[in-house]
């Protein structure tokens, strides 16, 4: 190319920028002022989650919801042969959540199940009393703490978009391979890759998606085998605009259950009908999800 040509092509751009400079009313200034926010650190915005979430304890059990989960059992050729579901009360004690059947396959309970489980909620209730926040109340730890989850994942893409009329924070996460970890929730990490949106405003997560990326041995194998590509999402959303909680999830998982029996299951999950009472009155009133787009 000849060097007399660079100008010109230069030219001709600035000579474009320049004119929509003269002709537009905005000032330097004023396009500074209509940029976009910069996007947070991911690490510092999941720190002001989990501090956020901790703040919301105490409301939150002030509150009690339904969920109805819906198990499908699938064959081999992905046909369901077999549905179960289940509705649930829904409370905090302790910032432990408890749920409590209520039906089953569409049928309430008879008075024989009901008082077996009104005697399990009262023994549950008072072992999570007497149980710190932070610790599991029935079974094996599976929580992980935020600092330690954000040392096994590493994060990419992050960008805003909005979701159901709010604007939240986006990224992707991935298990890192080689990443040190402790206990049964912490391996499973390493082998979990997805995608979270975070309330921009709120500091909540308000849809996750998530895959295994590998097979997952429970026990070595002895107990479990989560397969690859085993998948699950949830959402959340305000609720009286104070506190958020869960709407909906769905899963697919396919395992093999002590080394003999492979399972495939569908489940879906949906949360409604939330209420705020008072213990002290006796009193509660209807709540609602807001409107996202509110």
């Amino acid at each position: 190319m000849s060097l007399s040509r660079i100008p010109i092509l230069a030219v001709k751009p600035m000579l474009f920028v320049l004119a929509l400079g003269a002709a537009s009313p905005l000032s330097w200034a004023a396009m500074q002022a209509a940029a976009p926010d910069p996007i947070p650190d991911i690490r510092q915005l999941m720190l002001e989650v989990s501090a956020h979430q901790k703040n919301l304890e105490k409301v939150r059990e002030n509150y009690t919801y339904k969920t109805n989960s819906t198990t499908q059992e699938l064959d081999s050729n992905g046909s369901v042969k077999k549905t179960e579901s289940e509705e649930d009360d829904v409370f905090y004690v302790n910032t432990h959540r408890i749920e409590r059947a209520v039906k089953k396959n569409g049928k309430p309970l008879d008075d024989h199940e009901q008082q077996k489980e009104q005697d399990r909620i009262m023994k549950l209730v008072e072992k999570a009393e007497k149980t710190p926040p932070g610790t599991s109340v029935e079974g094996p730890q599976v929580t992980v703490g935020i600092n330690q989850l954000l040392e096994i994942m590493q994060v990419s893409n992050p960008h805003r978009e909005n979701f159901r009329g709010r604007s939240t924070i986006v990224f992707d996460f991935a298990g890192k391979k080689d990443a040190k970890t402790h206990g049964l929730a912490e391996d499973a990490s390493k082998k979990i890759a997805g995608r979270l949106w975070v309330d921009e405003k709120d500091r909540q997560v308000a849809r996750m998606e998530a895959h295994f990326t590998d097979n997952f041995h429970v026990a070595g194998g002895l107990l479990a085998n989560i397969a690859k590509g085993s998948s699950f999402y949830f959402d959340q959303a305000p609720v009286n605009g104070e506190i958020w909680f869960p709407t909906g999830a769905e899963g697919h998982i396919e395992a093999r259950v002590l080394l003999l029996k492979g399972v495939r299951q569908h489940i879906l999950e949906r949360d409604y009908g939330y209420q705020r009472f008072s213990v002290d009155t006796q009193t509660s009133k209807n709540a609602t999800v807001v409107n996202p787009a509110q």
